[in-house]
Order: structure tokens, then sequence, then C-alpha cells
């Protein structure tokens, strides 16, 4: 399922996301060779429904995704308190070589994505917040099959 899913299901925890995510340092995490955890820092593309990664065409990581797609993305915290709050989700990255895509990431990147790029869609499986307002901590999850 796309982005565009989660904003329509649940329009709050994709907007949180996003704000999460969007142009911000995320972590990564893929799945080596041998089938050990990897994770890497990058800056997501959200927009139009789509969440988008552009990569080095050499990065361990693009070789893990062309592998096997599976993966794990979280959001940057702020600080030890976490008062920005948790986004995190999990699915299928897809290399993405139709032109008309690649014009759309580089349109919505905040940043300007050199030509040797890679580029990743990914596709979400589930979606999960945290956030703490004093001594709450207040959740929200999503999945795909909900």
């Amino acid at each position: 399922m796309s982005w565009s899913m989660l904003e329509e299901k649940n329009p709050e925890l994709a907007a949180f996301g996003a704000a999460r995510l969007h142009g911000q340092v995320a972590y990564l995490a893929t799945v080596r060779k041998d089938g050990s955890p990897r994770v890497h820092p990058l800056t997501p593309i959200i927009g139009q429904g789509h969440l988008f990664v552009f990569m080095e065409p050499t990065s361990p990581k693009g070789h893990d995704l062309r592998r096997d797609g599976r993966y794990a993305l979280h959001c940057a915290v702020s600080d030890t308190s976490g008062a920005s709050g948790e986004f995190s989700v999990t699915g299928q990255a897809q290399l993405i070589e139709n032109p008309e895509l690649r014009a759309l990431a580089v349109q919505l990147a905040p940043y300007s994505p050199a030509e040797r790029y890679i580029l990743f869609e990914f596709s979400l499986e589930s979606a999960a917040s945290t956030v703490y307002e004093g001594e709450r901590t207040i959740r929200q999850r999503w999945r795909r099959d909900d």
C-alpha cells in the first residue's frame, strides 16, 4: 500500500508521520545478505501519496533493498525526552525507474537529488507513533489489514 492509503485510513497518523519524516533525517533498517540487520541514516520524501527515498547507487542500503525489499524506517528523535514524538513505518521498498515518478520525487524533495541517485518508493505494511504528554504516553498504530 502506498502512503496515500495511510492518508486515507488514518489521516492524523499520516500527517504526524509526514511532519516527522519529510525532509528530516531518519533511520532505515534493512536486511544484509547474511540476514543480519543494518541501519542507515537518510532523508525521506513524502508527498502526493508517496514515500520516496533517493540514495547513491553504490550504497549498501540500496544493495540490501534490491535483494530483499523489507525495511523499517524510524524518525530521528529531538532529544532524550522524546518530546517531539516518534514515528515508524514498515513495508517493502521498490526500485523506481519510471521517469514520471522520478520527476515527481525530485519535485517533492526538499533538496536537489543528484542525477546518479537511484530512487525507491516505500510501500507501507504498518505505521506507528508514540507521543509523550507529561506522564502520559499516547500510541497510535495502523496496519495494512486494518
